[in-house]
């Protein structure tokens, strides 16, 4: 059986195209993304962070805080510095200026809002994106502390649904 020159080019083209797809290496994991920071010592969680990235360069929001109780749910960053003085802790910018080389992260800063204080900031990456070890550090990174925060699926944030309207119609009976 015979094929046509069509045939026979168009069966060339998948299959190279197939084996270039097989080849192309796959995409480096990124940080953008939720991530959740959890206490060292409870193993209990903290804070949740988002990531994003915006031309090249990469920043960390908290988006939510875990509050023990007693706590003050309306906690400002009094201690803060310039226009984050005074404003809500819950949607600060902690990490900014963060620049990407391969899964690690550098020449950022990281605040911390208890005191106000900024470090000099890298983030690390695992190389299956679930983990991002974060590090905030004076002078050089050996004087600093690190922390793993977790991945969280980025849907973890989306709001719940509102509950059910009372007598509102039940959905009609599965037959």
């Amino acid at each position: 059986m015979r094929l046509s020159g069509l045939k026979l080019t168009m069966v060339g083209a998948v299959v190279a195209a197939g084996v270039a797809a097989a080849a192309a290496p796959a995409a480096e994991p990124s940080a953008v993304g939720l991530w959740e920071q959890v206490d060292e010592k409870s193993g209990q969680p903290e804070s949740w962070f988002k990531i994003i990235e915006r031309n090249g360069v990469y920043q960390g929001n908290i988006v939510k805080i875990f509050f023990k109780p007693g706590e003050d749910e309306n906690w400002a960053c009094e201690k803060c510095e310039g226009d984050e003085r005074g404003k809500p802790v819950l949607g600060l910018a902690l990490i900014k200026g963060m620049q990407r080389t391969g899964l690690a992260y550098e020449h950022g800063t990281i605040m911390d809002p208890r005191d106000g204080a900024v470090y000099r900031a890298l983030m690390n990456l695992s190389p299956d994106g679930q983990k991002l070890e974060v590090r905030g550090y004076l002078g050089i990174s050996l004087f600093g502390r690190s922390q793993t925060w977790n991945r969280l699926p980025d849907n973890a944030l989306a709001p719940a649904r509102p509950p059910a309207q009372k007598g509102a119609a039940a959905p009609p009976p599965k037959k």
